[in-house]
C-alpha cells in the first residue's frame, strides 16, 4: 500500500489561499478554531518566519512548483486570462510554465504517482501538467464556494457541494486508489479557502453564525483604511470600513479557515486509518499572506497600489509533520521561504542529485536538515527576498527594505523596535548606510537570478492581473485601477 520506504516517503502538500501567518490558533489568534492545524504543529514543526515568493497567488504558486523567482518564470501577477478557450470572459489557453521544470515533474519521473486536487491558477486548467497524473482542478482559481466550475483531465463539469469538501473528497478518492499501489504518492491539495468571497451564503451556516454571533475578533488588528487602498469588488472581497462590515468579513474569513481545517483533519485521519501517517510527509502552507484590517488593508500585496510588502502580506503559515521522523512541537525561527521548498522536498526524498546544473539557477536552499532534527549552526541565509512586479523587498531578522522601481516610494523598517511596521524610517539619517547596503544586496540578488526579458522591475504590474505571457507581442498586464479614495 503506497510507499513504506522510509527514505522515499509519501507526500501530502496542502496549500491554502490568502491565509496570513497570523491566521491559526497555534500562531496566536486564539479566537480562530484550527484544531487540526494545531495538531500538525504539535506533531511537527511550525515555522515562525516563512515567506512567500510574491504576495499574490499565481506568481507565488509558480515559484513553489519551480523554485524560481517571478522574474525567471514570468508569472508576475494573478492570472486573469489563459485558463481555457471555452471559459466565458477568458477565451484563450496559455501554459505559462511551459519549458519550466517543477519539483512535481521530477517526482513523477522518479517513481512517484503525482496528483493535484483543487486550485491550479497557473494558466490552462484543462490540461494536466507538471507531472500530475491525476488532475481535478478549479477552472479559474477562485469564485463562489458552491457549484464551482471544474476540469478533470480536460473535461469540464460543475462541482456539487461546498468547495473545500469537494477538493478533499477528490483527494481522498485518489488516495483510496493508491491502496493497491506500491508506488509512493505525492498529492497536492490546493484549497481556495480562505480567499474571498466571505458572504454568509458562501460558507457553512452553523460555523458562520457561531463566529458572527459569538466572536469579538479582538485578536485581529484593525487600522484605518490605507490611503492607497484599491477598490475591492467581486471575488476580491470588500473592505471592512465599519464595525458591521468588519464583523461580516471576518466571520466569513474565519469560517473558511475552520471549514478547511476540518477537511485537513479528514486527510490526516485517512493517513492514520491506513497506517501511512509516519511514512507521509505532510506540508501545509499558504500561497501568500493576507491583511484583514492590518495596516488598514483588506487584501494582500495587491490590496494597495503601489503594492505593499508588509509582513501580513508576505509571511505565510507553514507546518511540516511526520511523526517519528520530523521533530515534534518545535517552533523554527530561521528565515525561510517558498524558494526553499523545491530543494528541500527533493533532498528529503533522496532525489537531490536531480537538480544537477539547475541548482545554481535556483535561489532556494534545502532545509531538509531541519526536518531531520539537526541544529542549525548559522549556515542559513540571513535574508529573504520578495517581489511583486516593480516592488521588491529584502528582509533580515530585524530590518526590512522595500524598493520600488523606478523611483519609489521606498520604505525601511526597524523591525526590532517597530515590529508592526508603523514608522517608515527611509529618511532617517541613522539608517542611511544600512539602507544603501541593503539596496545593493537586493539589486545583486535579483541581477543574479532574473531573466532580463522577464525582469519584473521593468514590467507594468499594477495588481489588476496578468493577461498574457511576459515578453510577447501582446500587452501582458491589465491596467484598470481605482482607489478607495476616488469613491
Amino acid at each position: 500500500m503506497a510507499s513504506t520506504d522510509p527514505n522515499q516517503p509519501n507526500i501530502v502538500f496542502i496549500l491554502s489561499d490568502d491565509q496570513g501567518a497570523w491566521a491559526m490558533n497555534c500562531a496566536g489568534t486564539s479566537e480562530l478554531k484550527t484544531p487540526n492545524l494545531d495538531h500538525l504543529a504539535e506533531t511537527g514543526i511550525r515555522f515562525e518566519n516563512f515567506f512567500c515568493a510574491s504576495p499574490v497567488c499565481s506568481p507565488a504558486r509558480a515559484s513553489i512548483l519551480t523554485g524560481q523567482i517571478p522574474s525567471q518564470h514570468g508569472i508576475q501577477d494573478f492570472l486573469r486570462a489563459g485558463n481555457s478557450v471555452d471559459l466565458l470572459g477568458d477565451g484563450k489557453t496559455i501554459q505559462y510554465l511551459a519549458g519550466r521544470t517543477t519539483y512535481t515533474e521530477l517526482l513523477a519521473e522518479n517513481g512517484y504517482d503525482v496528483a493535484l486536487s483543487g486550485k491550479w491558477h497557473i494558466g490552462d486548467s484543462a490540461t494536466p501538467q507538471a507531472g500530475f497524473a491525476y488532475w481535478n482542478v478549479h477552472a479559474t482559481g477562485s469564485g463562489n464556494y458552491y457549484n464551482a466550475p471544474m476540469f478533470e483531465n480536460g473535461k469540464q463539469y460543475t462541482s456539487d457541494g461546498y468547495f473545500s469538501d469537494v477538493i478533499t473528497d477528490n483527494a481522498i478518492s485518489y488516495l483510496d486508489d493508491q491502496k493497491s499501489s506500491d508506488k509512493p504518492f505525492s498529492v497536492n491539495v490546493h484549497y481556495t479557502a480562505p480567499h474571498a468571497p466571505w458572504g454568509s451564503e458562501q460558507h457553512p451556516t452553523e460555523l458562520y453564525d457561531d463566529y458572527f454571533d459569538n466572536c469579538a475578533f479582538d485578536t485581529v488588528r484593525w487600522d484605518s483604511i490605507h490611503s492607497n487602498h484599491l477598490l475591492k469588488e467581486g471575488s476580491s472581497g470588500s473592505v471592512g470600513a465599519s464595525a458591521a462590515e468588519r464583523r461580516q468579513l471576518l466571520s466569513g474569513y474565519f469560517t473558511a479557515i475552520t471549514a478547511m481545517d476540518e477537511n485537513i483533519g479528514r486527510l490526516i485521519d485517512w493517513l492514520e486509518v491506513n497506517d501511512l501517517r509516519e511514512n507521509t510527509l505532510v506540508i501545509f502552507t499558504s500561497d501568500n499572506g493576507m491583511s484583514m484590517g492590518h495596516h488598514g488593508i483588506w487584501g494582500k500585496g495587491n490590496g494597495t497600489y503601489p503594492a505593499n510588502m508588509y509582513d501580513t502580506a508576505v509571511k505565510v503559515p507553514t507546518l511540516i509533520s511526520r511523526p517519528g521522523h520530523v521533530p515534534e512541537g518545535k517552533v523554527e525561527l530561521n528565515l525561510l521561504s517558498h524558494y526553499d521548498l523545491m530543494p528541500t522536498i527533493l533532498d528529503y526524498v533522496r532525489l537531490s542529485y536531480l537538480i544537477g546544473n539547475v541548482r545554481d539557477s535556483l535561489p532556494g536552499t534545502s532545509f531538509a536538515s531541519i526536518l531531520d532534527g539537526e541544529i542549525q549552526a548559522g549556515g542559513r541565509p540571513v535574508v529573504v527576498m520578495d517581489e511583486y512586479g516593480p516592488t521588491r523587498m529584502i528582509r533580515t531578522n530585524s530590518l526590512k527594505y522595500v524598493h520600488r522601481y523606478p523611483d519609489g516610494p521606498h520604505e525601511f523598517y526597524d523591525l526590532a523596535n517597530d515590529p508592526n511596521e508603523t514608522v517608515n524610517a527611509i529618511d532617517d539619517i541613522a539608517f542611511r548606510s544600512i539602507i544603501k547596503h541593503m539596496n545593493k544586496e537586493l539589486q545583486a540578488w535579483f541581477d543574479r537570478y532574473m531573466e532580463p526579458e522577464r525582469d519584473g522591475s521593468k514590467q507594468a504590474v499594477k495588481g489588476r492581473g496578468q493577461i498574457d505571457l511576459v515578453g510577447g507581442d501582446e500587452k501582458a498586464f491589465a491596467q484598470d485601477l481605482m482607489f478607495m479614495r476616488d469613491l
